[in-house]
């Protein structure tokens, strides 16, 4: 179930990308107009191997926070997998970003799944234009990973890719238009891109969504093809909620769903329930 654990943060960063994509201006550093200090989302996850079952559930949250030196807010994401996985693949993780003014400069990730427990960690130094990563991953008895990468271009951990393409203007997108970023994870630099196709309805429970639609290039043997290895529908109104995201693997496929939100910047004006 390792490829398990592996596509659920894949599909989970799909969400964060899309949060910060399509913005089009800024509050001041890191605060976006279409994000609330103590804003709080949560999502359901489903996974298909066989037959559907609930996976799990992730909460977003953002806020202030300046626990780490020179950091001025935090944005988290905590998942546990649901009674039924718990099981057979028991998950509890946390992942954490910490910016300062415009910059991410650290994250953290704690892992726990019953009988292991480790934690990812990396630092960011900004200098002539590259980007410097520390990454380090370790256990209660050992370090599994300590090096450095050095990126230049768009670069960020899981979690902190939230906020790339946070300058692209959402009105001027065009079907095909596509947008690079690499992704730091222990040993790993992972690509993705992101392709703009159009405008879309996206009907769940009792309501319907009206969304922006985007396939995402992941390059990564966990999905069954790089291109178009998986579909995010993100909320067209101010807000910018991925409602729904569904990732094609090779043992499957993984679906999330928006469930609910509190102390959201703006109504959810993309919502519209279905008349009974």
């Amino acid at each position: 179930m390792k490829i398990f654990k592996k596509v659920c943060f894949f599909v989970l960063v799909l969400m964060l990308l899309m949060r910060g994509s399509i913005i089009t201006a800024q509050k001041s550093g890191m605060q976006s107009l279409s994000m609330n200090y103590g804003e709080k989302i949560s999502y359901d996850i489903y996974f298909k191997w066989g037959f559907l079952a609930r996976a799990g559930d992730a909460i977003f949250s953002y806020n202030v926070d300046n626990s780490v030196a020179g950091a001025s807010s935090r944005y988290e994401m905590s998942f546990k997998t649901s009674k039924f996985f718990d099981s057979f693949f028991k998950m509890r993780d946390t992942l954490s970003c910490y910016y300062d003014s415009n910059k991410l400069i650290y994250s953290r990730k704690g892992s726990d799944e019953g009988s292991y427990y480790s934690i990812d960690e990396l630092t960011f130094r900004y200098e002539n234009e590259k980007t410097h990563i520390h990454s380090l991953r370790y256990t209660p008895s050992r370090v599994r990973v300590d090096t450095t990468f050095t990126v230049t271009g768009d670069v960020s951990d899981l979690l902190g890719a939230a906020f790339f393409l946070r300058g692209i203007d959402r009105n001027k997108l065009q079907s095909g238009d596509r947008f690079p970023v690499t992704i730091a994870i222990g040993r790993d630099l992972v690509k993705m891109q992101f392709v703009y196709q159009n405008q879309s309805i996206v009907e769940h429970g009792n309501a319907k969504y009206n969304t922006q639609y985007f396939k995402l290039d992941i390059f990564d043997d966990a999905f069954e093809s790089s291109t178009a290895s998986a579909e995010v529908w993100v909320g067209d109104d101010n807000n910018f909620l991925p409602v729904k995201i569904r990732s094609k693997l090779k043992i499957g496929y993984a679906e999330i769903y928006y469930n609910s939100s509190s102390n959201l910047a703006h109504p959810l004006k993309c919502r519209v329930e279905n008349k009974k």
